[in-house]
């Protein structure tokens, strides 16, 4: 397989723990300038794969190429172009925001004075800057993190769980933060459980399960074959009602599914909610309620069924971004 154009790439990546492997032959494909969702259930792999990305345990078989070259054991100087925020973001308690940027700044490549007050500027904490880190919140703590994980302006973001602890206002704001880096042209790799929130901030996914990589590539295009519609109709009528949406519904699915308080979910392209509706009316059956739309959700159910690992899984950063 071709690196060429890649901001992150692995190649057969190994690791086991004992005689269990946690990672099986990963082979993964992170174009530059995009937000990548990595997702995966819990026990799947992912923690371990970011752990392996940035030099903190190493691999028992396999290539990581980082920036369009080869990373292995000798080669941490490289993380100087890579930003992290691996697991809970650790700091000295009894000193502030801004002193403990300022002791990360010295351990590594060169900052300048002004880029830590920029961070602070942009992840909201500005006002909050001269307090002891041991009085913030979780969330609080996570935006020190990310500022942390961008001081020496990275080209790489590597962000493990980067949403939690934040409150809704604040997980919008990140989002719209790590799209407008990855339109400045870094590349931006998001390790993450919260389905919707991947569905809406990626450009690019990668779902993994059991050490392996099950499907990757643009959402959009992973997304075509996964619309649904759910459509509503009175609780007397559910009978009918997948009669009569039975041969709407594709892959040899007798029916649709899904009934619930009167909704029907039918798994049919999204363009095709017109028809829906008009095959009800037809057996003189009215909705009351019509919703389509693409399921990361389901997707990502459907290629993940069986991995047995052991489960699924205030306004800051004030910098302008669009939205998805």
């Amino acid at each position: 397989m071709t690196t060429d154009g890649l901001a992150l790439a692995t190649r057969g990546l190994v690791k086991r723990y004992g005689t269990r492997p946690a990672l099986a032959g990963l082979d993964l494909s992170v174009p530059s300038g995009v937000v990548y969702g990595f997702l995966g259930p819990n026990g799947a792999g992912k923690t371990t794969t970011m752990r392996l990305l940035t030099g903190l345990i190493h691999p028992d078989a396999g290539s990581i190429e980082v920036l369009g070259r080869p990373f292995g054991r000798t080669d941490r100087h490289r993380l100087f172009e890579v930003g992290a925020l691996i697991e809970s973001p650790s700091f000295y308690p009894y000193l502030s925001g801004r002193e403990n940027l300022r002791a990360l700044a010295a351990t590594g490549a060169r900052v300048a004075a002004t880029r830590i007050e920029e961070l602070l500027e942009l992840v909201g904490l500005r006002e909050r800057a001269k307090d002891k880190v041991q009085t913030y919140s979780l969330g609080m703590k996570q935006r020190l993190g990310i500022a942390a994980a961008l001081l020496s302006d990275p080209r790489l973001l590597l962000l493990d769980e980067p949403a939690n602890g934040l409150d809704p206002a604040g997980i919008v704001a990140m989002r719209e933060t790590l799209r407008h880096l990855a339109s400045a042209g870094k590349t931006v790799f998001v390790s993450s459980h919260v389905l919707g929130e991947v569905q809406q901030l990626a450009d690019v996914i990668g779902i993994i399960a059991s050490g392996r990589l099950v499907r990757e590539g643009p959402i959009e295009h992973l997304l075509e074959g996964e619309g649904e519609v759910r459509v509503r109709v009175p609780a007397h009528d559910l009978d009918a009602a997948r009669a009569a949406l039975a041969a709407l519904v594709s892959d040899g699915d007798p029916a649709p599914s899904g009934a619930d308080d009167g909704w029907l979910t039918v798994r049919i392209e999204t363009n095709r909610a017109a028809e829906v509706n008009r095959a009800l009316v037809q057996a003189g059956i009215y909705a009351s309620g019509l919703e389509a739309g693409s399921d990361l959700e389901s997707l990502f159910l459907e290629l993940t069924r069986g991995d047995g690992s052991g489960g699924h899984e205030g306004t800051f950063f004030g910098v302008a971004g669009g939205s998805r």
